[in-house]
This record gives C-alpha cells, sequence and structure tokens, in this order.
C-alpha cells in the first residue's frame, strides 16, 4: 500500500465574486505522513491548517501541486474508504444518543448486525460515553460532545485519521486521554495527521511536525532536533506513577481496528 499521505506544492488562492484573488491560504505546502505516525500541524488560527486539511479530504479544490491518500487523489472513493476525520466544530445530530449516532454512521458504512453492534460497544467505551451512550447528544458538554466526534472518527477503521483541533474543549485529563489514544493508535500502524494551535498538544504525541504561519512552512522536522534548533523553553510536566492502561486495552484490543478481526 502507498504512503498514507503526501503533499507536494500544494497552493490554495480564495477569489471574490469576480475570481479576483483575496486570501492566498496555502503557498506551497509539502510534506508526508507514514505509517504508524503521528504528524503535527502547527500553527495559530488562521495559519491554514484547516484548509490544508479540508484539501487532503477532497472537500476544497487545490489550485496547484499535488495531493496523494493511499496513493489516489482525495476525492477517490478508496482514499475515503481508508480516512477517519474529526473535524475542528463537532456536528452531531442532537436529538440522538451515541449508541444511535454510531450505530447510524456505521450502517452508512455498510456495517451492520453483531458486528457493527460490537463494534459500538467497544468505540462507547473507548471514547468514555459507555455510561451515558443512551442519553441524547444535545444534552451534553462541549467535551462530551467530542469524545463522541471522536468514536465517530475512528468507525471505518481508518488507517489515516485526520484530527483537526481534537484537544478542542476538554478538560486535563480528557485531553491526556486523548494524547494516549492518539499513541495507542499509532502503535497498531495507523497514521495520524493532527492539527493543533497548543504546542504541548502535538510536543506530547507527534514524531514529525510542521510549523505553519500565513499558508507557509516555517519549519519541518522531528519535535526533538525543531526544539534544539528553535532554542526555545519547554516547562514539561510529570504525572505521579501508577500503571497506565492503553484506551484499547481497556476496550478490549479492537481487533477489527487493525484488520485482524474474524469475518
Amino acid at each position: 500500500m502507498s504512503e498514507p499521505l503526501v503533499l507536494d506544492g500544494v497552493v490554495k488562492t480564495f477569489r471574490d465574486f469576480w475570481g479576483r484573488p483575496t486570501v492566498r491560504a496555502v503557498k506551497g505546502l509539502s510534506f508526508s505522513v507514514g505509517k504508524g505516525e503521528v504528524f503535527g500541524l502547527l500553527g495559530p488560527n488562521g495559519s491554514g491548517k484547516s484548509t490544508t486539511i479540508r484539501m487532503l479530504l477532497g472537500l476544497l479544490r487545490r489550485d496547484g501541486g499535488d495531493i496523494r491518500v493511499f496513493g489516489e487523489p482525495p476525492q477517490a472513493k478508496r482514499a475515503h474508504a481508508l480516512v477517519g476525520y474529526l473535524p475542528e466544530i463537532t456536528y452531531l445530530h442532537p436529538f440522538l444518543t451515541p449508541r444511535e449516532t454510531l450505530t447510524y454512521y456505521g450502517r452508512l458504512f455498510g456495517l451492520g448486525g453483531r458486528a457493527l453492534r460490537g463494534r459500538v460497544d467497544d468505540l462507547l467505551r473507548l471514547a468514555g460515553v459507555a455510561h451515558v451512550a443512551d442519553r441524547r447528544v444535545g444534552t451534553f458538554s462541549k467535551g462530551m460532545t467530542r469524545r463522541v466526534g471522536l468514536a465517530q472518527a475512528l468507525l471505518n477503521a481508518p488507517r489515516l485519521l485526520v484530527l483537526d483541533e481534537p484537544t478542542s474543549g476538554l478538560d486535563p485529563i480528557g485531553t491526556r486521554e486523548v494524547k494516549d489514544l492518539i499513541l495507542a493508535l499509532k502503535a497498531r500502524g495507523i497514521a495520524v495527521l493532527m492539527s493543533s494551535h497548543l504546542l504541548p498538544d502535538v510536543q506530547d504525541c507527534c514524531d514529525r511536525i510542521l510549523i505553519l504561519d500565513r499558508g507557509e512552512c516555517r519549519a519541518q522536522g522531528r519535535v526533538g532536533d525543531l526544539k534544539e534548533s528553535l532554542e526555545a523553553f519547554f516547562l514539561e510536566t510529570v504525572i505521579p506513577g501508577g500503571k497506565t492502561v492503553s484506551p484499547i486495552e481497556a476496550a478490549g484490543g479492537l481487533p477489527w481496528l487493525n484488520g485482524t478481526e474474524e469475518a
């Protein structure tokens, strides 16, 4: 299988009604994400992160350069089938419960029967919403809604997971759990692209990062190398001892997520 994601010289310019250029949102952006790698897009609001994500998902057409998702153009059905996506703002039907939400989207992926019920139960536990699985999503806080959105992004057992500001609205414990989940997915060979404007988010779980500013790549490389080259100071916190249990282990292994589920 081809590399999960490759961008080469991607350009995007927004234009007004008369076709005149107004904002050059992305300027010749190039990077790749390998299998089992966590890659971070780091930059302030308005730097072009969400525009880049929309282009690689096929939701927005680029003006130049090339994008390949598992060797396919972003609009290809095969590419869509291998990608999971958590948008910056979680949109869910407020009248459905988390269980109904996941069941509904699972059926859109062609799942059903015992396999779908098992997958929904796994993801409810994984996202930490099993105890409210039958409450309407419209009554949830932003953080709880975010958890359901993350479970939804994993429904199709993606090989590339795209997360736009994944810790938005989460408390410190929820943020730590999401980071642990990302690392657990990485260990199972799943590629993860995450965007954030918070350095601690990408520093804690990314192998490589790209610093984006006004649509341009300012720096790209491994986290440790960039920290040294930028000669910046970082505050590290240590969580007191105790055995850490992977969220995926707690959910029973989730064999379907890495393609080992029996037919």
